[in-house]
C-alpha cells in the first residue's frame, strides 16, 4: 500500500476518493471504466478553472497508486449540496418541522452565482462544448437515428457563445464550506454556452429520481421544491446575467438528449426525458 494513501472518503461512479498525504491534500482514484485521457482532461480543465480565480480545489499533479491513476487535489472541508439538502429535511422531519417551500432548501441561488462567475470567462484551450454534446447524442441509445439527427440539427441552429462552462452542475459537485460555495469535478468542462449549463441544471432537477438509499423525507421534499428551486434559479442567474427563460429554451431539447448517455441517472429517468424530447420535438417545426 502506497503510504501516502489515507483513509477512503468517498466514491463516485467513476472514481474513489481517499485522503493523501495527510490531512490537506485527497486523490481522486479512477475506476476501470475511465480512461488516462479522461484523467488528464480533468487535470486541464480543474488547472484553467483554478488559474481563472474559480472557487475551486487546487490541483495539483497525477500518481499512481497500485496500477490505478488518480489527480491530486487540495481537501476541501465541508458538504454538498445535495448532502446538506438530505441532512436538513431529515432533521426537520424529527423536529415535525413542516417545509416551507419558499426556502431555498437545494441553494438554487448559490448555484446560479456559482455558474455566473463560471461563464464569466472566456478561455483557450477548452474542448468544444457542441462536440462533446454531438458526440454523446450519437452514442446515446433510446432515440431513433432521425430523432438525433434532428436534436442536433436544432442545436445547429442555436449562436454559439464562447464562455466557460462546467457540463455537470449538480447539487453533489458543489461544496458548501462556511459561507463559501466550491465547484467540484471539472471533467465534462468546456467552452460554449452558458444556456446549456443551465438547462442541464433545470432538468437535472425537475427530472432527478433520487436513490433507494435517499431517505424517504429527502425524496418527498424533493417533489415538493423541484418547482420552486427552479424559479428561484433561473430568476437569480437572470438578475446577474440578463439571460432569459427563452434563451434557455433551445437547449432543453438538446441537453436532455445529451443525459441520455449519462451513466449516472436510472432507466426511470431516461425514460422521463425521452417523453420530454419527443413532446418538444413534435412541438417544434420543422
Amino acid at each position: 500500500m502506497n503510504s501516502k494513501l489515507g483513509v477512503k472518503l468517498g466514491e463516485g461512479g467513476c472514481a474513489e476518493v481517499y485522503a493523501w498525504e495527510g490531512e490537506s491534500k485527497i486523490i481522486k482514484l479512477a475506476k476501470p471504466n475511465t480512461i488516462i485521457e479522461a484523467l488528464q482532461a480533468e487535470l486541464h480543465h480543474s488547472y484553467i478553472a483554478w488559474a481563472c480565480g474559480l472557487a475551486v480545489p487546487q490541483p495539483f499533479d497525477m500518481q499512481e497508486v497500485e496500477e490505478r491513476w488518480g489527480i491530486v487535489f487540495e481537501r476541501v472541508y465541508g458538504d454538498s449540496i445535495m448532502k446538506r439538502f438530505v441532512d436538513t429535511t431529515q432533521e426537520r422531519s424529527r423536529h415535525k418541522q413542516l417545509l416551507h417551500v419558499s426556502e431555498d432548501y437545494l441553494h438554487a441561488r448559490v448555484t446560479a452565482q456559482m455558474l455566473y462567475q463560471i461563464h464569466s470567462h472566456a478561455v483557450p484551450n477548452m474542448p468544444s462544448q457542441r462536440d462533446n454534446i454531438k458526440h454523446d447524442i450519437q452514442r446515446a441509445q433510446y432515440l431513433s437515428e432521425a430523432e438525433k439527427a434532428r436534436v442536433i440539427e436544432l442545436m445547429d441552429q442555436i449562436p454559439t457563445k464562447q464562455q466557460l462552462c462546467h457540463g455537470d452542475p449538480n447539487p453533489g459537485n458543489i461544496i458548501l464550506r462556511e459561507n463559501d460555495a466550491i465547484m467540484i469535478d471539472w471533467n465534462n468542462a468546456s467552452v460554449g454556452n452558458p444556456e446549456a449549463d443551465l438547462a442541464e441544471y433545470i432538468l437535472m432537477i425537475q427530472y432527478a429520481i433520487l436513490p433507494v438509499n435517499v431517505p424517504q423525507q429527502a425524496q418527498e421534499a424533493l417533489e415538493a421544491t423541484r418547482e420552486e428551486s427552479i424559479r428561484m434559479f433561473i430568476e437569480h442567474y437572470g438578475k446577474l446575467s440578463g439571460i432569459r427563460d427563452a434563451d434557455i429554451e433551445p437547449w432543453f431539447v438538446v441537453v436532455a438528449a445529451r443525459k441520455l448517455a449519462a451513466d449516472g441517472i436510472s432507466e426511470e429517468e431516461k425514460g422521463l426525458l425521452v417523453q420530454e424530447i419527443r413532446r418538444r420535438l413534435h412541438s417544434t417545426p420543422l
